[in-house]
């Protein structure tokens, strides 16, 4: 497997094979932009082709089709589902395409290494011979998805790039609130940086002021609302969500599962097991298993369990009519406090 100090290297002068796959979309779109900076000039339908899924078919004529007037053709492939194998009993609808790509690259490495850049982007691959030709004439690389404290370190040096200070507890604040998606982070980085400017130091309270949360986030706030019986401010966070418009159906249910998932951490601190496989987080997740077990504190697993009920309930009433789905929430959650 390629390391990163290679890929680096591959990228800059760009040649040959690129296989691109993983959840880390935002590295993965960089290093795109890298290859296509790097390339030179580009006149997009002459020494540059962009396919999917539906426009596959033409990537091998593409590929034979000189870039008249440049060196070298710059082939993107998104998502076509090239480098997988056929299921049991079921090809793979690309399969054709597939082995006709598999037959060229290998018969013709090294014309393709002087006149063609091509880059295939999928989600996921199989070990399949395509991967491994690939692999072998190529450059394949997997763009994980960052752990928690390379998302914090990656938060700090990032402000740090733009001369602006902000410490690692603030760092964590900003993670909690965005999530982990680098896109939305950089958003909200470059708005804080623009806010602050050279030489400033992001403090708690400008991301409070400026950042716009993540529903997940807000759901947080609203249950340690709840869980310290302040009613008042609970109904604040969930009007504040729907003045954001937030559908109401999209908030009962992210808060169905927030509260299923501590349900799930009382039930497992209880009988003395580890919560964190029940409730499948991801690497660059694993910031919230405190705010869960913080959370579950404030609640009786028999109480979560009739809260749960109660809900499954409200969103049975809700669809036949009998109920209005904001009123029953508020009516449910005002119970609970009463």
């Amino acid at each position: 497997m390629t390391t990163i100090s290679e890929l680096e290297k591959r990228v800059a002068s760009p040649a040959g094979v690129y296989l691109f796959y993983g959840e880390n979309t935002y590295t993965l779109n960089r290093y795109l932009r890298k290859i296509r900076k790097n390339f030179g000039e580009i006149v997009p339908g002459i020494n540059e082709v962009v396919l999917d899924e539906d426009t596959i078919q033409n990537l091998i004529s593409d590929m034979e089709t000189p870039a008249f007037g440049y060196e070298k053709k710059l082939i993107i492939v998104k998502q076509a589902g090239l480098v997988k194998k056929d299921g049991r009993g079921k090809k793979n609808k690309n399969a054709t395409i597939r082995d006709k790509l598999q037959n060229y690259l290998e018969q013709n490495a090294e014309t393709i290494q002087q006149s063609i850049v091509l880059v295939i982007i999928e989600d996921t691959i199989d070990a399949c011979p395509l991967a491994k030709i690939i692999e072998t004439i190529g450059t394949v690389y997997q763009f994980q998805e960052l752990k928690t404290n390379e998302l914090i370190q990656t938060i700090g040096h990032t402000f740090s790039l733009y001369h602006v200070k902000i410490s690692v507890e603030n760092a964590k604040y900003l993670l909690e609130q965005v999530g982990p998606d680098m896109q939305n982070l950089m958003n909200e980085i470059w708005k804080l940086v623009s806010y602050k400017g050279e030489n400033g130091t992001v403090a708690k309270e400008d991301i409070q002021q400026l950042v716009v949360p993540k529903i997940e986030a807000v759901i947080f706030d609203l249950t340690d609302s709840l869980g310290k019986k302040e009613i008042a401010r609970a109904m604040d966070v969930l009007h504040g969500l729907l003045y954001q418009k937030e559908p109401i159906q999209k908030i009962f249910i992210t808060l169905y599962r927030h509260f299923k998932k501590l349900y799930w951490v009382k039930w497992a601190q209880a009988r003395g097991k580890d919560p964190s496989p029940i409730l499948n987080l991801k690497p660059n997740q694993t910031f919230l298993m405190s705010k869960y077990k913080r959370q579950a504190s404030y609640f009786q697993e028999e109480d979560l369990y009739q809260l749960l009920a109660q809900f499954r309930n409200l969103d049975k009433q809700s669809k036949s009519g009998e109920i209005d789905l904001q009123i029953g929430l508020e009516m449910t959650l005002c119970q609970y406090c009463s």
